[in-house]
């Protein structure tokens, strides 16, 4: 294959890149288990009894959001070299608006596809708030907190980030599905709101996302250093947020509303240590996975060959990726349910409505996602040469 054609805007880091195209090719497996696994939940990770094999499956993915978010404002951060404050401000609040248009409406339809209502929740539209609904919104907030500059936003990404866990003692529990909560609730906990026609599912609290993008916003300063300079303090960081990752969770009075217990078998200790909450994300959550990222970042630019320029590539194009995969995961799922019997009627509606006996085993799931990621490589890859050789201003919300 040849390679696409380089992309030589001067704030794009192939190590960056490479981070962000490795977190959706993963976030592309847990959408897959989504609609794919036999016997689904909403959340296998908190179900007691889960074996290793789905916990890590799960578990891999939780690594994706806080990568997207976080990187999102990074990329928004090394901008600033290039553009005013003020047209920094307009870029990002019409970005935000326009991925908070897309989530509810493109995304949400992929999702069931039944713009029209789906009869499990009385007909309602459904309309499920996730990670394009938080980077968005995180976006519109960071277009007027940037004004501030970048320290400010970094002060403000850590209070968030590392005091959000306070709210846990004295903020409305919600589920899911209850909606018994005004709107500000969402702020930080899962709730439902009815509006007409249509179930607002705010799947992603706002508040911590929120603290992310700032937080990557005010690191975006790192990402100017040399090469070397910059890959150091990206392996000390990580280094350092995993240790702390361990240090919190292993004395578990602070950072995390659920409470690990020893099991009998170690296997499930580690899982437990290893469940954190993720709706809204924790500190421990967020350095649990942003460590890590960390120190795949410093090392992301050692590394060479076709593996790093696929994943940079997807990295250039998360939207074009994203989006379709949706349609995709969901038209194959219509089409298995279809070869095992099932009517091509009882798949027009979320995952978790589908009906029992639908699906396959785990092997099944991770062949599935290997089929979604190279179906969509063409197209990616298209989009990419597109973006990396003209500088039209639509495709900035690409």
């Amino acid at each position: 294959m040849t390679e696409p054609a380089a992309d030589h805007r001067a704030y794009r880091l192939s190590s960056i890149d490479m981070v962000r195209g490795l977190a959706i090719v993963v976030m592309a497996l847990d959408h897959v288990r989504d609609f794919f696994l036999r016997g689904a939940a909403l959340d296998p990770i908190s179900h007691a009894g889960i074996d290793a094999g789905l916990f890590a499956t799960r578990w891999i993915t939780h690594f994706c959001a806080p990568v997207f978010v976080l990187l999102a404002g990074t990329s928004a951060g090394l901008m600033t070299a290039r553009k005013s404050r003020t047209e920094l401000a307009r870029l990002l609040f019409t970005r935000g608006v326009w991925l908070i248009f897309i989530e509810c409406s493109v995304v949400s339809t992929s999702f069931t596809f039944s713009p029209g209502g789906i009869a499990q929740i009385g007909g309602h539209v459904l309309i499920v708030m996730q990670v394009i609904w938080a980077i968005g919104v995180s976006m519109v907030v960071l277009s007027f907190a940037q004004l501030l500059g970048r320290r400010a936003c970094l002060t403000l990404g850590i209070v968030i980030v590392a005091g959000h866990n306070l709210l846990d003692a004295v903020w409305p529990s919600g589920g899911l599905f209850e909606e018994q909560w005004p709107l500000w609730v969402a702020l930080h906990s899962q709730m439902a709101y009815r509006a007409g026609p249509f179930l607002f599912i705010f799947v992603y609290p706002l508040l911590p996302w929120v603290g992310v993008i700032m937080l990557g916003f005010g690191v975006a300063g790192v990402f100017e250093l040399p090469q070397d300079r910059r890959n150091t303090i990206l392996l000390r960081t990580g280094i350092a947020l995993t240790l702390g990752f361990l240090l919190l969770r292993a004395f578990d009075s602070y950072g995390d509303p659920y409470v690990w217990h020893r099991q009998r078998v170690a296997t499930a200790t580690v899982m437990d240590f290893l469940h954190t909450t993720k709706y809204p994300p924790s500190l421990a959550f967020l350095l649990m996975t942003l460590g890590p990222a960390s120190v795949i970042c410093a090392f992301a630019d050692h590394m060479n060959g076709f593996f790093k320029e696929t994943l940079v590539m997807y990295g250039r194009v998360p939207f074009a990726f994203y989006v379709p995969h949706f349609f995709l995961i969901h038209a194959l799922s219509v089409a298995l349910g279809m070869a095992q019997g099932f009517g091509a009627g009882q798949l027009m509606t979320m995952f978790f409505y589908y009906p029992k006996g639908y699906g396959v085993g785990l092997p099944g799931v991770y062949i599935v996602w290997m089929l979604v990621v190279v179906t969509l490589y063409p197209f990616c890859r298209w989009v990419a040469a597109v973006k990396a050789r003209r500088r039209d201003w639509w495709l900035s919300y690409l």
